[in-house]
């Protein structure tokens, strides 16, 4: 029996309520422990704001018919940047004097209530979600949830505070420049910095409206993407909300080939090179193959975001606000905005596009890129010091990405020789973001390190047992499996292969006669079948069509259980063409007969 719900990923708190647990007792066990002292909150639920949300719940489950299955975060407790709207709460974007109450949830946050997650509190941030530090807010800096007298990262300082601590399993934050990655990187925890449009806006106070993402903080991978995943989708009320064309890879081939930045600069922090690098020689072992490229038009579109024009876009954002009572180093970065003329601007976007072309281009070749996810680390000291200089160094290896439309994952990369974390960042083109947390949960899992500052360790990842969002998932038996004549018509289609297994026990396999290159032919039948080896894959949805208009008759695409009982898309024969073709069905499969002919 759980009485003090602390540490626990979603399927712990998914395990707990299947267990009998109730969510009056469990929300109701970690409110009491909540302080409003700390200031990585600004605001925690009131006993009445609990109460609508635990009978709001109720109604559901008894909508759902007491499945909770159809209630995904049922009972679990979240918590979002105070950029974010949730009706009933203020909206202050860490400046009170700005605060409005908020009218309706944002629409991401409708979409995790509505999946049964209870909202907790609402969290302290760089004023107007500026920085990349954690310091800019009247409540306070965030503190470092390793050590107090460093930095917590930013602008989502509070949100990864109180996962990193293990208050709530999942919190939301933003990113524009890499405050969705920094503070995962300075506490150990996940940081999911989704594609553009994919979670939508609409109830978020902008920062960039052209480069905002709301993100996701987790301590593990897998509840990052299953959040994000919920989240997302196409939102009609946001202007840059957009639908996924599922073209891209949902996965990473077992041996990935990763771009890593040559000559990585650290400005002096000998103690996050040696943990990056520690990274790249685990990625080698677990059999990545690392390229070094130029990053210099990565840096260069870097520099675009606060030494150009765009700054123009956060001056826009806080439009009405009485400069006195802005953050003073936020309102000298905001202030300058006002320098720039539209000429300038137009300018600005050319160079970006540009220099993105180039950076997509860069990328294509490659399942990642693998960067820092900041080159150093400062205290709070320091940051006082340099308030602006360190806060530029932090983002090196993140800046560019939402001007360049990338995907980014930051993850846990290990402990520095002080005991402080650093993290490792997984950058792809837009839409690849199933496929950075495929293998990030790979990572992770092979990493094992404790989670967040909880010290409690890493549960074992569940597999993907149904096809990713936006895939089909295939069964190969014959000429298109891996190593086999045709295997080139899913690589080609971004597939990725997920797994071997076997059909159910009701298949019979036969060597079709006369077909170039050699293929078989699997048909069901009512007695005396078998099971025949096959491989998993996963096609994106836009691609499908494509592969499937390149398989020649007799054969085609229908449904095939497996021996597990699940059903997916496979390989299907017409009977006339089983007159005069051999039976295999003793080999097991088509490798096993094909070696034989070889023999």
């Amino acid at each position: 029996m759980l009485t003090a719900p602390h540490a626990l990923t979603l399927g712990q708190w998914q395990q707990a309520y299947r267990d009998g647990q109730s969510p009056a007792a469990l929300i109701g066990a970690l409110r009491a422990e909540l302080d409003h002292a700390d200031n990585a909150w600004i605001a925690l639920a009131s006993d009445a704001q609990l109460s609508a949300q635990l009978e709001e719940l109720a109604a559901a489950l008894d909508a759902a018919a007491g499945d909770l299955s159809r209630l995904p975060l049922y009972g679990v407790p979240f918590a979002i940047k105070d950029n974010i709207d949730a009706a009933g709460w203020p909206t202050t974007a860490a400046c009170p004097e700005f605060a409005y109450a908020a009218a309706a949830d944002a629409t991401v946050v409708a979409r995790l209530r509505a999946a049964g997650a209870i909202l907790i509190g609402k969290t302290n941030l760089d004023q107007f979600a500026t920085g990349l530090v954690g310091t800019r807010s009247p409540h306070g800096a965030v503190p470092n949830s390793f050590d107090p007298a460093y930095v917590s990262g930013g602008s989502s300082s509070g949100s990864a505070s109180v996962v990193a601590r293990g208050l709530v399993p999942f919190s939301l934050g933003t990113d524009t420049a890499g405050s969705g990655r920094v503070p995962a990187g300075f506490n150990n925890i996940v940081g999911l910095k989704p594609t553009k449009g994919w979670l939508p806006n609409t109830g978020l106070v902008p920062a960039c409206r052209t480069l905002d993402c709301i993100s996701v903080f987790a301590l593990t991978v897998s509840d990052a993407l299953a959040v994000a995943n919920i989240a997302g989708g196409y939102d009609a009320a946001d202007a840059y909300s957009r639908s996924n064309p599922n073209r891209a890879k949902v996965g990473m081939p077992a041996k990935p080939r990763l771009a890593v930045p040559s000559n990585p600069e650290f400005f002096g922090d000998s103690q996050n090179q040696a943990v990056y690098r520690a990274a790249l020689d685990k990625l080698q072992g677990l059999g990545a193959d690392l390229v070094e490229i130029d990053f210099a038009p990565f840096q260069q579109l870097a520099e675009q975001l606060y030494y150009g024009s765009w700054v123009a876009e956060r001056s826009v954002a806080v439009e009405g606000v009485n400069p006195e009572h802005i953050n003073p180093v936020v309102r000298g970065i905001v202030a300058n905005g006002h320098r720039y003329s539209a000429c300038d601007a137009y300018k600005a976007e050319y160079i970006r596009a540009e220099l993105s072309r180039v950076i997509n281009d860069a990328l294509a070749s490659f399942d990642a890129l693998v960067v820092p996810t900041s080159p150093t680390l400062r205290t709070l000291a320091e940051m006082d010091a340099e308030p602006v200089l360190y806060n530029s160094q932090f983002g090196t290896y993140t800046n560019f990405t939402n001007l360049a439309d990338l995907s980014a994952l930051a993850v846990p990369a290990g402990l520095r020789a002080d005991g402080l974390p650093a993290g490792i960042t997984l950058i792809a083109p837009a839409w690849h973001d199933q496929a950075l947390a495929a293998f990030g949960q790979r990572w992770q899992q092979a990493l094992d390190l404790p989670m967040g500052a909880t010290g409690k360790p890493l549960p074992a990842q569940t597999t993907r047992d149904k096809p990713a969002p936006g895939s089909i998932r295939v069964a190969v038996v014959g000429a298109h499996l891996t190593g086999m004549p045709l295997n080139f018509q899913l690589t080609t289609r971004d597939a990725v292969l997920v797994e071997q297994t076997c059909s159910a026990a009701h298949y019979r396999l036969f060597a079709l006669p006369g077909s170039v290159p050699p293929k078989p032919g699997l048909v069901r039948v009512a007695a005396d079948g078998a099971e025949i080896i096959v491989e998993l894959w996963d096609v994106p949805q836009a691609r499908f069509g494509e592969f499937v208009a390149e398989i020649p008759p007799p054969l085609g695409i229908g449904n095939l259980e497996l021996a597990d009982g699940r059903w997916v898309k496979g390989f299907i024969c017409e009977p006339y063409a089983l007159d005069g073709a051999r039976d295999i069905t003793s080999f097991g499969g088509w490798r096993a007969f094909i070696a034989s002919t070889q023999a």
